[in-house]
């Protein structure tokens, strides 16, 4: 994806942050558009739609989070956090509420450009593209395969659903609660030895090293991302 062709909303109330995610971006070609205020934020998003937003949780008129459940009304492109707050709590209840990624203040710029690229990318591929490739893996949506180095792997029905769900939403992290209640149902939201059990098997079978993924990422307390 051109990056020239990409339109970012800043939603920041730090004047300083606003300008160094504005210098970031534009030397990187991005467009980038810039509101102070939830309010202010939330017009602009409705009357000129960005492709990706770039939400702060601590705005003064309207708690971040509510600015997102608000926008997911509606907005289906991504929104990556970026906040001080770095409790799991807000972490997980952002991802929850429908954000792609959460980077927490102060973080360096290479590794923002990385998460937008990551991101969009797999906003490009699609959830429902047929075939999903990451290495040396290949993810048959359709046919229900899966193939590492062009050798089938054989999954349970559960190995496969939880991958496939990580792999549609590959670049974004799920969260526990989220990926127990799509698989299992929402009487298991607290069972996560569910997920590291069948995490644990998945990545002895898709992992070239089970115990240095490449493809199943840990984010730790919060949940799991398919890279």
């Amino acid at each position: 994806m051109n990056p020239n062709a990409i339109d970012i909303l800043i939603i920041d109330d730090e004047p300083q942050i606003r300008k160094l995610l504005e210098i970031t971006l534009q030397s990187n070609g991005y467009k980038v558009k810039e509101a102070p205020t939830a309010r202010e934020g939330l017009a602009l998003a409705a009357s000129h739609p960005p492709d990706m937003i770039l939400l702060d949780l601590g705005l003064p008129d309207e708690s971040g989070h509510v600015v997102l459940q608000r926008l997911r009304e509606w907005y289906t492109q991504p929104v990556i956090i970026l906040s001080v707050q770095s409790s799991e709590e807000s972490i997980v209840n952002a991802l929850d509420l429908g954000a792609n990624d959460y980077l927490v203040k102060p973080f360096r710029s290479g590794e923002l450009l990385a998460r937008i690229r990551s991101v969009l990318r797999s906003v490009a591929t699609g959830p429902e593209d047929p075939v999903i490739l990451s290495g040396d893996l290949q993810i048959d949506l359709g046919l229900r395969t899966v193939k590492k180095n062009n050798e089938p792997v054989k999954l349970t029905a559960t190995e496969y659903s939880l991958l496939a769900l990580l792999a549609r939403n590959a670049g974004k992290v799920l969260t526990h609660q989220f990926l127990l209640r799509s698989i299992w149902g929402p009487s298991f939201i607290d069972q996560s030895q569910y997920l590291r059990v069948y995490v644990a098997q998945l990545r002895k079978k898709i992992e070239t090293d089970h115990n240095a993924p490449q493809h199943l990422m840990t984010e730790s307390g919060i949940g799991y991302r398919f890279v």
